[in-house]
């Protein structure tokens, strides 16, 4: 089985460096809200996952638009793979809003 190279692999890893540099309040929001879920007392946990999971959108939504903005620069068919890209890198590199990611 041969191997197909992802041609936007290098532009994605970029974009997401960038991300982390531009929006690392959002990124710390969901590690923060991640951990008082965590370590949440059993009648506080159902509303310290509520803050978490809005965390996570609010942050997917950055990097939808981030996806999005570019993607509207390509042809049909080149961003189809771009997006397919970019949600796999993000998938990868934080998997808490790459479950959420496909659904934007």
């Amino acid at each position: 089985m041969r191997l197909r190279r992802d041609p936007f692999r290098e532009v994605v890893a970029r974009q997401l460096d960038l991300f982390v540099e531009d929006e690392p309040e959002l990124l710390e929001q969901c590690r923060e809200r991640l951990r008082s879920y965590e370590s949440a007392a059993r009648g506080d946990a159902e509303e310290a996952y509520g803050d978490f999971v809005d965390a996570v959108e609010t942050a997917t939504e950055a990097l939808a638009e981030m996806r999005d903005r570019f993607g509207r620069t390509l042809d049909e068919d080149a961003a189809e793979l771009y997006e397919e890209s970019f949600n796999r890198a993000v998938r990868k590199r934080w998997p808490e809003l790459g479950l959420e990611i496909g659904n934007r």
